[in-house]
């Protein structure tokens, strides 16, 4: 089974997702935003070349973003296409973003940021849909934005400052990081993310540490997470 995935230039690691992922035979074939103009087509639709699923990763874009514009919206046709050839979508902040747009939500700026390790609430239409791992611990969060949910779709967890996570059919959104690993996280920390944790009043060397102290229980919660995501689209254990 192969799964497209979508990130940015340099932050293609999948992390924790992408081990979860190899375990039960996945493989994987990227596909760069920046680069978006030399994604494989099939006359003037982009071209799925067979894949199984399509996992979209977090980016340091936002999707309203006039100066990204193009490369957003090839994403958006990209995933609109998986849609129409009934090929699950799993979206991760950024991505999860993408996924609720291209469903008919909105995405705008939160009235905060969540940044750090933070949990996640149940929702309480979401009766028994999600799974207890979501909400066994916290989940790392680096976002400004928040999305709404798209008629159709199913809110499954909620926090103070927006929906967290959604499945519509066979396609799943997180508006957390279920990937991050320590590494993935110290790319994040490093320049002006460095910066960014300053104004929510932590620094680099307390999230790397939070992150190793939350490492394990995170592998084991992604784990049970990404076999839930994967039967939700569709592939048994």
């Amino acid at each position: 089974m192969r799964a497209i995935l979508i990130g940015n230039a340099g932050d293609t690691d999948p992390g924790l997702v992408g081990h979860a992922m190899r375990r039960l035979g996945w493989s994987f074939t990227e596909r760069i935003r920046e680069s978006h103009s030399a994604w494989p087509r099939d006359t003037d639709e982009p071209d799925l070349e067979g894949a199984d699923l399509v996992v979209s990763l977090g980016s340091g874009w936002s999707t309203y973003w006039d100066d990204v514009a193009v490369p957003v919206l090839a994403e958006q046709r990209l995933i609109r296409a998986a849609l129409d050839a009934a090929v699950p979508v799993f979206g991760i902040c950024f991505g999860a973003q993408q996924l609720s747009t291209v469903l008919g939500g909105t995405v705008s700026r939160a009235a905060r940021a969540e940044i750090g390790w933070c949990t996640v609430d149940p929702a309480l239409e979401s009766g028994t849909g999600a799974p207890a791992a979501m909400f066994e611990g916290p989940w790392m969060q680096w976002h400004y934005d928040a999305f709404t949910v798209p008629s159709g779709a199913t809110l499954l967890a909620q926090s103070e400052v927006g929906p967290q996570a959604f499945v519509h059919h066979r396609s799943v959104g997180l508006q957390f990081h279920p990937e991050a690993t320590e590494s993935i996280v110290a790319q994040w920390s490093r320049d002006e993310g460095a910066d960014e944790l300053a104004v929510v009043g932590t620094d680099v060397a307390t999230l790397l540490g939070e992150t190793r102290r939350e490492l394990d229980s995170a592998r084991r919660r992604c784990d049970a997470l990404m076999t839930w995501v994967l039967e939700t689209a569709g592939f048994g254990r």
